[in-house]
């Protein structure tokens, strides 16, 4: 069975030495010392490890079962809820009005990471009610606020959001589910939705659905959609539950992964629901739990691949094949161990330098949504906007490619269900296509993203990595490991958005033919930043003379691995954009 440690000290690098959170001026962030971060993420390491863990692979054996209605989650999936309820976990960045503990965004999610890596299809049954919990602490009349709000925080009721159906998933424009007008103000809603994920379960005595659906007689297309709070069982208005809601389970999906997590089919057949935000003004208030999400789902790529490497070098140290070539490693043995072969170390390497990276950028992600929010800053809201297609399509996309490189070190047993790495590689794959497939995210990036207030955001994310190089060029060592790198990366950046606005205006299809490599281009320059912002705060702990010099050292010898094995990509990902449309235009349809 795969085991889990949660990477604690890594965690408190990124949040302590990298972002300084303890002395930010953002609300809250003055009282996350060192000391009660490390408290709070050794507790969440723990839940993950002794609790969360042992269930991972139990529960994609198992899976969920449909029985007269009733979902059924996999065996000990109750028993780990309740846990994960009773610690509060749950309920750490929620208002404290209705039940939260008012941390900040950022504890969120450092404390979630580990959840996600020991048993990714669990944590999605809490991750989507705090996306519903935000939609409607974002959107709601202060009435939906008391009534929903306190449950979902607790988790006593969870939540889902309802977009896609069998005809139509990223364009939301052509649903077909409508929700009819009442006279008390309600709206009965029918129709179907499908791939919902903890659409129904036994974990939680309601489930307060979002669903999007169009008010007849409204506008044609996305401008007509609106959203709904729809109950499976009715509240009353003392907060006790009543009866069933015209709400029900068509079936559960057979998926390639996340078995432990119930996907559902739902049925909405005159069920009674609540105008959440305005009508017609669906997707707005949909995409406060999107954009979210798809932080979320960034965080899930690289938190199996985590759980995937750990696993992987445990193995590669333990297995025994073949002899280093520069003399035997282990002679008292009959072969030396894996990791003794270059071409294991290349595989660990990358996934380490991965994984690292994208930590990094995630966890700083999440302080200026933060900034956003707290403090109301517009352009730590319109930075994070330009990077959420970034975190999420390139940190999936990799995660997916690290889990499977930790899946190959393990060479045949990798393939064997009962050594886990299969299911690490499964449950990954769909963190590339929910919440936007990738090819989606990518197209918001270069269709809209670039553009965001006159290209302010990303002129200003250039103007960042171009400050944070002339502030620390003095430094020799530095300059030439990751500085020159970074600024060369950098350039073939700018040079891809040049060509965009040169050439896209009089054939969109040249931008948007690049727009996937250009995603892929900025993921790297994004991650070259942070292994910058890490190698600067290690080169100068180990100048203060650091008890723990290997930690620092080792940073720095994974961060040089990324800028020089790595980073490299972003000339062939420019090519490939200055290529333009035509060579990927050029078939015509019968000819594929």
């Amino acid at each position: 069975m795969p085991s889990f440690t949660a990477p604690i000290p890594d965690l408190q690098f990124i949040l302590h030495d990298v972002l300084d959170v303890s002395q930010q001026d953002i609300p809250g962030y003055s009282d996350l010392d060192r000391d009660f971060t490390g408290a709070v993420l050794e507790e969440a390491g723990k839940l993950a490890r002794d609790v969360l863990a042992p269930l991972n692979q139990s529960g994609d054996t198992e899976g969920c079962v449909l029985e007269n209605g009733v979902v059924r989650t996999p065996t000990g999936f109750d028993h780990a809820f309740a846990q994960m309820k009773e610690g509060g976990w749950t309920a750490m960045d929620c208002d404290p009005d209705y039940g939260g503990q008012g941390l900040p965004y950022v504890m969120h999610t450092a404390a979630q990471e580990p959840f996600v890596s020991a048993n990714m299809a669990f944590n999605m049954y809490q991750g989507l009610t705090h996306g519903a919990y935000s939609a409607i602490h974002a959107h709601g009349t202060d009435a939906q606020k008391q009534k929903w709000l306190p449950k979902l925080v607790s988790c006593e009721w969870t939540g889902t959001m309802n977009l896609t159906e069998p005809h139509c998933g990223t364009d939301l424009g052509l649903m077909r589910t409508k929700a009819e007008p009442q006279e008390d103000g309600t709206y009965q809603v029918t129709g179907q939705k499908i791939f919902i994920s903890a659409g129904d379960h036994d974990l939680a005595e309601n489930i307060i659905h979002l669903v999007l659906a169009k008010i007849p007689g409204g506008p044609d297309g996305i401008k007509g959609v609106s959203l709904f709070i729809v109950p499976k069982v009715m509240v009353n208005d003392d907060g006790a539950l009543a009866a069933r809601n015209a709400v029900s389970v068509g079936k559960i999906e057979e998926k390639m992964g996340i078995h432990g997590n119930a996907t559902c089919v739902m049925n909405y057949d005159g069920a009674t629901g609540y105008l959440l935000g305005e009508a017609h003004k669906g997707m707005r208030a949909m995409f406060t739990m999107m954009n979210e999400a798809r932080i979320g789902v960034g965080l899930q790529g690289y938190a199996q691949a985590e759980a995937a490497y750990q696993n992987a070098v445990a193995y590669a140290n333990d297995r025994l094949q073949g002899r280093a070539v520069t003399g035997a490693a282990n002679p008292e043995g009959p072969a030396d161990p894996l990791i003794v072969h270059p071409d294991i170390r290349r595989n660990l390497m990358d996934q380490k330098s991965f994984v690292e990276g994208a930590r990094a950028l995630t966890l700083w992600g999440a302080t200026l949504i933060d900034q956003a929010h707290k403090q109301g800053d517009a352009t730590a809201d319109g930075l994070i906007s330009l990077l959420t297609p970034v975190i999420k399509g390139f940190q999936t996309d990799k995660g997916f490619e690290y889990a499977v490189a930790a899946q190959q070190v393990y060479g045949g047993h990798g393939y064997i269900e009962e050594w886990g790495m299969s299911q690490f590689a499964r449950d990954a794959r769909i963190a590339m296509i929910y919440e936007g497939a990738n090819g989606v995210q990518a197209l918001d990036l270069v269709g809209r993203k670039l553009a965001q207030d006159g290209g302010k955001h990303v002129m200003g994310f250039f103007e960042m990595i171009k400050g944070f190089i002339k502030e620390n060029e003095a430094d020799a060592a530095l300059n030439a490991q990751f500085l020159q790198p970074l600024k060369a990366a950098s350039k073939d950046l700018q040079a891809a958005a040049m060509y965009f606005m040169q050439n896209g205006v009089k054939n969109p299809n040249h931008a948007l033919a690049g727009s996937y490599d250009f995603m892929h281009l900025m993921g790297h320059v994004a991650f070259g930043f942070m292994w910058a912002r890490m190698a600067k705060v290690a080169t100068d702990a180990l100048a203060a003379g650091a008890a723990d010099a290997t930690f620092y050292e080792t940073k720095l010898a994974t961060g040089r691995y990324y800028m020089t094995r790595q980073l490299p990509a972003t000339a062939m990902h420019l090519a490939r954009i200055e290529s333009g449309a035509d060579p990927v235009m050029a078939l015509e349809a019968v000819n594929f």
